[in-house]
């Protein structure tokens, strides 16, 4: 066996068979026909070759040193690129009467030369089948390959040979092997087990002896992929051949047998009854793979290269089968997953992708219609983190502001909240096939409703608010001090108020009740205006919307501030005109002169009460 790793080699590669003779490509036919398989396992990413003892090309030397000759042929940027490898195997233990390879694309049996027992799966099928042997022998080989009725006709070693089977005479052996499914082989069952067989009879007549040899294989077909509890399972009869009862078996994975005590502590299944024995490999035993496999969905495939010796004897005569088989599982949903672990305060999306698996490699990102690819490049977008796991899964973490683009707010009359709604699409490459898979989740975040904002803007004659309508207006009451704005209340209070389907304007001219008034002067003053945002339940105000503006003093003007001093800004241009001068001009009161003054006003500032002021009572109100 040669293994090779997947990124030396590529996908682009193949074996060459190298003797004396010249150089043979390794193609599935020849491989199956010559005793050679090669496999690749993308799970330890391995390509790997094993050839028989007797296969085509080896150098056999007395049937106990082999010696390989192969060429690895790798397309390394358009150049063909060969790499000797080269091997010397010799026996680690006598071989049996009868060797039986049952491997993942032929069949192979070996007879010892003066092995004369004939070994048929069904006795009767030998006694049919003598007559027609012994009339058709002549000198030279000739074989007949029986069908389950003991049927057949004989022909040559080359016919043979063209009907894709070889033959070999070794030094001490006979060698027969095939691909599985030639029109010479057949499924029977035994003890509910299928089985291919192919029974080939060797013949040649020497003067008045017809030497005969029986070379029958038989290889169980077992191949389960139905769930059976975390287990993979393999099948075969207790005896493949009639009279030859199994005395020994053992099995493993990779190669390496275990004893069935040994391999039931590591948690094997072993089941023996009278006519078969059943093994279930655990998915997670030591030896096997698991690989994503894209088939709409994303699912596992646990995997494993099963092998097998199973001996049977009958009067010292012994039969040893080598069975090598890749078993799987069936195909199990993958255990990825997302999980939404926004914390809505922070106002940022947090969604975790759980359990991608190590063959497979996070692409591109999905947020609403825009689709990033990697390599990730954090931004105000999204940040994207990722972590190994213990399991040797990954995952990852995405971050996105609600504030995002790409997250749709609305409000939800029913939680009376704003909810944030993010649709993401994670799409992973499985390897080595770049298999693409697509994981969709939306993830949702209630936020309470902002207060409704306003637009204010300044003009010569007032102040003006203005908003768009919003679906969450019921929850709120607009108030200009405790009065609820209303069409009623701005026409009492001289505002302008404009309120359709999409807009709602209010213009509150200066001088209007709600004004507070600054930095009165004979260029400009102050004035701010307020409106409040209440709860529409609890009447609480939650909002406060204020504006302040400078506006220019008009010729005349009278106002009122807070702490209750009174500013008046008079026009005196004809005081002027009479050669008298605006800033000796007083109140009633002589003592009360002007704050400041020019050529045509003066502005006089002084508290209620004073500078001979009258206030009068008016609906229970005092004005001065």
């Amino acid at each position: 066996m040669i293994a090779m790793d997947l990124s030396f080699t590529g996908q682009q590669f193949y074996f060459e068979a190298v003797d004396g003779t010249g150089t043979f490509p390794i193609t599935e036919q020849y491989a199956a026909q010559c005793g050679y398989t090669v496999t690749i396992l993308y799970a330890p990413d391995l390509v790997e070759l094993r050839a028989s003892y007797f296969s085509c090309h080896t150098m056999n030397q007395n049937d106990d040193t082999f010696a390989f000759n192969f060429n690895l042929v790798v397309n390394q940027t358009g150049r063909l690129i060969s790499y000797a490898l080269n091997e010397t195997c010799s026996l680690n233990l006598p071989w049996s009467p009868r060797e039986v390879t049952c491997d993942v694309n032929y069949l192979e049996v070996s007879v010892q030369s003066d092995v004369v027992c004939p070994l048929a799966p069904k006795p009767n099928i030998w006694d049919t089948s003598m007559e027609m042997v012994y009339s058709s022998a002549s000198p030279g080989w000739q074989v007949v390959f029986l069908n389950e009725n003991g049927e057949g006709k004989p022909m040559n070693l080359t016919e043979a040979n063209l009907n894709g089977y070889t033959l070999t005479l070794t030094e001490n052996r006979m060698v027969l092997r095939a691909a599985y499914g030639q029109r010479h082989s057949f499924i029977t069952m035994i003890d509910g087990v299928f089985v291919e067989v192919v029974h080939a009879i060797l013949f040649t007549r020497q003067d008045w002896l017809v030497l005969l040899v029986d070379l029958v294989a038989a290889c169980t077909m077992y191949d389960s992929v139905n769930n059976h509890g975390g287990y993979m399972i393999w099948e075969t009869p207790q005896t493949l051949y009639p009279g030859f009862p199994t005395t020994n078996f053992s099995f493993g994975l990779n190669g390496e047998l275990r004893e069935p005590t040994v391999a039931t502590d590591l948690g094997y299944n072993l089941n023996e009854s009278d006519a078969r024995v059943l093994i279930g490999i655990p998915y997670n035993a030591e030896g096997t793979y698991r690989i994503s496999v894209v088939d709409g969905d994303l699912y596992d495939l646990y995997t494993c290269n099963f092998y097998m010796e199973q001996l049977s004897s009958n009067r010292g005569l012994e039969t040893r089968v080598r069975a090598y088989k890749k078993l799987s599982s069936p195909l199990i949903k993958s255990s990825i997953f997302t999980e939404n672990r926004t914390v809505p305060d922070e106002k940022m999306f947090t969604v975790y992708l759980y359990n991608v698996p190590d063959d497979a490699e996070l692409v591109s990102v999905q947020l609403e219609n825009q689709k990033f690819n990697g390599p990730f490049v954090n931004s105000s977008f999204y940040t994207l983190d990722i972590a190994v796991n213990q399991n040797y899964t990954y995952s990852y973490t995405l971050k996105v502001p609600f504030d995002s683009p790409f997250v749709i707010s609305r409000f939800s009359a029913e939680n009376e909240a704003t909810e944030n709604k993010l649709n993401v699409v994670f799409t992973v490459f499985v390897r080595p096939q770049n298999e693409p898979y697509s994981y969709h989740t939306t993830v949702t975040a209630l936020t309470g409703v902002a207060f409704p904002q306003f637009n204010t803007s300044c003009s010569k004659t007032g102040i003006t608010f203005k908003r768009h309508h919003q679906p969450s207006d019921f929850l709120w009451d607009i108030t200009v001090g405790s009065e609820l704005l209303t069409t009623e209340l701005a026409a009492k209070q001289g505002y302008v108020l404009s309120n359709d389907s999409h807009m709602l304007q209010l213009d509150v001219p200066l001088f209007t009740q709600g004004y507070q008034y600054e930095n009165v002067s004979l260029k400009g003053f102050v004035g701010t205006f307020k409106i409040l945002v209440r709860d529409h339940k609890t009447f609480k105000i939650q909002s406060v919307i204020v504006e302040t503006c400078l506006f220019t003093t008009t010729e005349e003007i009278v106002v009122c501030s807070k702490d209750g001093t009174m500013s008046v800004v008079v026009n005196l241009s004809k005081v002027s005109e009479a050669g008298g001068s605006p800033n000796r001009t007083t109140l009633l009161d002589k003592a009360c002169t002007p704050e400041e003054a020019d050529e045509k006003s003066a502005r006089f500032a002084f508290p209620l009460n004073s500078c001979d002021s009258r206030v009068k009572v008016r609906r229970g109100l005092p004005l001065a």
